[in-house]
């Protein structure tokens, strides 16, 4: 627990270098010399998540080699040098050469690494949980203080206090988080390159990257254009808030009776399906209602409660879809092509924004809508099953097979795969008729 924590707590600070300025930076970069640009705003909001997704794999491979906390603290640094460029940039072009830097301190997949070291096997995914609850509590704080910050500090002062949280973060993995006993390599946490072909051809995956991609492209695009709008219709940036705040709450209340009902009834496709329409709606009512306060506080609230949801759920699908023993590999691909389609999102958004007005901003996240709705209407109904993950004590690979072998004739066992080096069973199983104790009595 303390190690889960902890961990939420450093994975939330990196978030917060992305997330705490998205409701503010548009409306102050326009004051920056170049700022006027809105395809250098999108640029500037967006690159951070290029060098995320670019460097975010390598990092967790150079935790293998060089340590853990040593490559942690190495972008933790990364990420402070970035935001104080950032915080003291005379022009939009040094604010873009800070979030380059920022965003090439990619410690989350190295954070998840140290995770999976310090937690058993069937801890995991809670402590998973708690990292991905942090992520999405930061997310939804993020739009409300970042307007009350800019208010106390300016968007410079966010910039500092980010990179000072990311130093004092440095202390926190040196002294709160445990050192683990042992650091190996974990199929169910960290991207393996022998199975980034298996992850890349397989269709059901590739519908769920593209997903990401469109949702968090959606994402970005949307804050080029709305701070602009509530200033517009008289509300000032620190005011925001009162729009965000109650988008926010009643957002997070409105999508849990969806999320509830598909995990109890296996029935996630339809929910899917819906909100995807719903975010396309969204769009569509963005476009023609930026002269209405009332008329984009009800179109971010589709907006938001449609994105909350898929947020929920698409880690979810991509753990009963993923190959048994490449759980790892396709969240680290996925989480890759979601840092990359906020950059797509956002420089997209800025340079329609520039040079051809709001609703083409709508339009091109509209379509994004419309083209992953068709993949999703064509993807299979995802299985109601779960992940299970057991520690063996195999003496060579071919005893880890012939248990493999046991394991997937058993009642209720989907896949199987045991893996010697790494001294675990991964088991895809159904989320009714799966008898835990006969899998007990083959490991035995």
């Amino acid at each position: 627990m303390r190690a889960s924590i902890g961990l939420a707590g450093i994975f939330g600070l990196r978030m917060l270098g992305m997330f705490l300025i998205l409701p503010v930076f548009a409306l102050y970069a326009e004051h920056l010399p170049g700022g006027s640009n809105h395809a250098l705003i999108g640029v500037a909001l967006g690159v951070y998540g290029l060098t995320q997704a670019l460097l975010q794999i390598p990092f967790g491979w150079l935790s293998d080699h060089f340590g853990r906390k040593r490559t942690i603290y190495g972008g933790l640094v990364l990420f402070a040098v970035g935001s104080f460029i950032a915080a003291f940039a005379s022009d939009i072009y040094m604010v873009i050469l800070g979030r380059i830097v920022q965003g090439a301190g990619a410690i989350s997949a190295a954070v998840i690494a140290l995770a999976a070291d310090l937690t058993r096997e069937e801890q995991r995914t809670k402590a998973m949980a708690v990292i991905g609850m942090a992520i999405g509590a930061t997310f939804a704080i993020s739009l409300v203080a970042g307007p009350a910050l800019n208010r106390a500090i300016g968007v410079p002062g966010i910039f500092s206090l980010t990179g000072i949280l990311a130093l004092m973060a440095i202390f926190v993995v040196h002294s709160v988080i445990p050192n683990p006993t042992v650091s190996r390599f974990h199929s169910d946490a960290e991207a393996n390159s022998a199975k980034f072909f298996d992850v890349l051809k397989d269709p059901q995956l590739a519908r769920l990257n593209f997903g990401i991609f469109a949702l968090h492209a959606a994402l970005m695009a949307l804050f080029i254009v709305v701070p602009f709008a509530l200033r517009k219709n008289g509300l000032a940036l620190d005011e925001h808030w009162k729009i965000y705040l109650p988008v926010m709450l009643a957002s997070f209340v409105l999508m849990v009776p969806g999320i509830i009902y598909g995990e109890k009834t296996g029935k996630l496709k339809p929910g899917f399906i819906i909100a995807i329409v719903l975010i396309f709606i969204a769009q569509v009512l963005l476009a023609f209602e930026l002269d209405s306060l009332v008329g984009i506080a009800l179109s971010l609230l589709v907006f938001f409660t449609a994105f909350n949801f898929l947020e929920a759920n698409l880690p979810s699908l991509i753990s009963k879809i993923a190959p048994a023993g490449a759980k790892g590999t396709a969240i680290g691909v996925y989480s890759s092509i979601q840092f990359f389609g906020t950059f797509v999102g956002a420089a997209v958004g800025g340079i329609l924004s520039q040079h051809f007005g709001t609703q083409p901003v709508f339009a091109f996240c509209g379509g994004l809508m419309l083209c992953w709705l068709i993949l999703a209407i064509t993807m299979k109904a995802p299985a109601a099953v779960r992940t299970r993950m057991y520690p063996v004590v195999c003496a060579d690979d071919s005893y880890a097979e012939n248990l493999t072998q046991q394991l997937r004739q058993l009642a209720g066992v989907r896949e199987a795969l045991v893996l010697a080096d790494e001294g675990v069973a991964y088991l895809k199983v159904d989320i009714a008729g799966f008898d835990e104790k006969s899998v007990m009595q083959v490991l035995r």
